[in-house]
């Protein structure tokens, strides 16, 4: 059921400001088990001296090292090419999701990967490259998830949240490194049109806006992705959509159904009130979004009533968020609607960019043996 929610440039909740960055804007952020905070920033068009890096004294340090920032070419199995996402595990692992996509570039062998950091040591221990036809020339792997009780080793499930091409789920075996695609263009993945979608950021339609021609709809499919805590159903939606779908992870996993079999299981969870770039969930069984065009962070109770969790005008896209073990939700503000490809040519970014918590009183999804 969804409630009404009220918005106003009166803040609602309480917002505690973690780091500002004057440099280029975050995308990712996750916390480690023992409160070492990550933060990673694509290569959308800033210079990025480093795509991954680790908080430290408030200051942003290539992380594991700058040799991993320091790329020889978009298809570098050895080096981060252009970072979406960071993700802690269940394990305390660190786990980087590289794109291989500089400026939404397309991709090459090598590029688009999941890289394995030992938080002990703070050395890379996994490398899995995605092939050609799992990470397609006009993928964009945009987030994960970790279930360590499935397989030898785990399971992970990534969202391509393409604007060029097919969107879906894919499923990697942390055990074999092998990968594959589910969900490959259903229609659950994908950016809904303008007649069914027409999202409002700041007063204004959200819309590409290039420096010359037409303005033209998002069209970015499936973006934000949650675990449930109980590690039986997958939460994704598509950026340029409201709506919230699940599916079956024990369908995901299986590689003897059919995609048809796998799309039987996808429900449709209603309207969540919002566009939302990131989702998270708790070990309560609390779903949250990132409302971006409220300037806001949604909470979805198990029994599928909304509230408003905390709204506040610096809240300027909220794109992606970790729960920690401290009880608090961590969340980026990155301004992403002000870049230049959505105000005709003109960057209207202020910085700095934020990072920002809030208190929940829950911890994290941990789905380990």
């Amino acid at each position: 059921m969804l409630r009404p929610m009220t918005f106003s440039d009166e803040p609602a909740g309480t917002l505690e400001t973690v780091a500002t960055f004057d440099g280029p804007m975050p995308t990712g952020v996750t916390v480690s088990h023992s409160g070492r905070i990550f933060v990673n920033f694509p290569k959308w068009g800033d210079d990025v001296p480093a795509t991954v890096t680790e908080l430290r004294d408030g200051r942003p340090v290539p992380f594991p090292d700058q040799r991993w920032n320091s790329p020889g070419g978009n298809d570098d199995e050895r080096a981060f090419v252009s970072v979406q996402s960071v993700v802690v595990d269940p394990a305390d692992r660190l786990w980087v999701l590289d794109t291989g996509s500089p400026m939404f570039q397309p991709t090459s062998p090598g590029g688009p990967k999941l890289v394995c950091v030992d938080l002990d040591t703070d050395t890379v221990v996994r490398t899995i490259v995605f092939p050609p036809e799992v990470a397609l020339p006009t993928t964009y792997l945009n987030d994960v998830r970790f279930d360590l009780r499935r397989g030898s080793e785990g399971m992970a499930f990534i969202t391509d949240s393409s604007d060029q091409g097919p969107n879906g789920i894919i499923v990697v075996d942390l055990g074999t490194g092998e990968s594959w695609r589910r969900l490959h263009e259903h229609p659950s993945t994908k950016a809904e049109p303008l007649t069914a979608f027409r999202p409002v950021v700041e007063g204004r339609y959200f819309l590409e806006r290039p420096a010359d021609g037409d303005p033209q709809p998002v069209t970015m499919g499936s973006d934000g992705i949650a675990i449930g805590h109980d590690g039986q159903r997958l939460y994704y939606c598509p950026l340029a959509s409201r709506r919230l779908h699940s599916v079956s992870v024990d369908a995901l996993c299986d590689r003897a159904l059919d995609d048809a079999a796998v799309a039987a299981t996808v429900i449709d969870e209603g309207d969540k009130g919002s566009g939302s770039d990131g989702l998270e969930t708790d070990d309560a069984g609390n779903l949250y979004l990132t409302a971006y065009e409220q300037n806001a962070v949604l909470l979805r109770r198990p029994d599928g009533t909304y509230e408003t969790l905390v709204h506040d005008p610096r809240l300027l896209w909220p794109d992606t968020m970790s729960v920690a073990a401290d009880g608090y939700l961590y969340v980026t503000a990155n301004q992403l609607h002000r870049q230049a490809t959505y105000q005709h040519g003109k960057d209207l970014r202020h910085k700095p960019y934020a990072l920002f918590r809030t208190r929940i009183d829950a911890g994290p999804v941990r789905l380990r043996r």
